[in-house]
C-alpha cells in the first residue's frame, strides 16, 4: 500500500513557475511508476506527465510538453513537477499517481494510489 502526499502548490503569475512535490511511503517505491495529473473545475481528472521506476523513460500530455519536467530521487522517496511558463488554463488541482504497470498513462483508471492533490493557480 502507497501512501502519497503533494506539496508545493500556489498562486503563480502567468509566465511563473512552482515545484510540485510527491513524497511517497509504504512500498517499494523505485517499481512504480509514477505520474501527474490535473483535474479542473468542471472537468475530467486529466494525464499530465509520467515517469517509469528508473526514470530511464518520461511521457508528457502535449499540453505540458515543453514546459514541464517530471523528475524523481527513488533514494529519498520523491517524485517532482517542475511547472515553467504557466500559464491561466493550468489552474487546476495537480495530483500524484502511483502504478506499477500503468499501461495507457493517459487512463485514470489504470492508476492505483493517489494522492490528496495540490492547487495550482495560474492569474493572467
Amino acid at each position: 500500500q502507497v501512501q502519497l502526499v503533494e506539496s508545493g502548490g500556489g498562486l503563480v503569475q502567468a509566465g511563473g513557475s512552482l515545484r510540485l512535490s510527491c513524497a511517497a511511503s509504504g512500498g517499494t517505491f523505485s517499481i512504480y511508476t509514477m505520474g501527474w495529473f490535473r483535474q479542473a473545475p468542471g472537468k475530467e481528472r486529466e494525464f499530465g506527465a509520467a515517469i517509469t521506476w528508473y526514470g530511464s523513460n518520461t511521457y508528457y500530455a502535449n499540453s505540458v510538453k515543453g514546459r514541464f519536467t517530471i523528475s524523481r530521487d527513488n533514494a529519498k522517496n520523491m517524485v517532482y513537477l517542475q511547472l515553467n511558463s504557466l500559464k491561466p488554463e493550468d489552474t487546476a488541482v495537480y495530483f500524484c499517481a502511483a502504478s506499477v504497470a500503468p499501461g495507457n498513462y493517459y487512463n485514470a483508471n489504470n492508476w492505483g494510489y493517489w494522492g490528496q492533490g495540490t492547487q495550482v493557480t495560474v492569474s493572467s
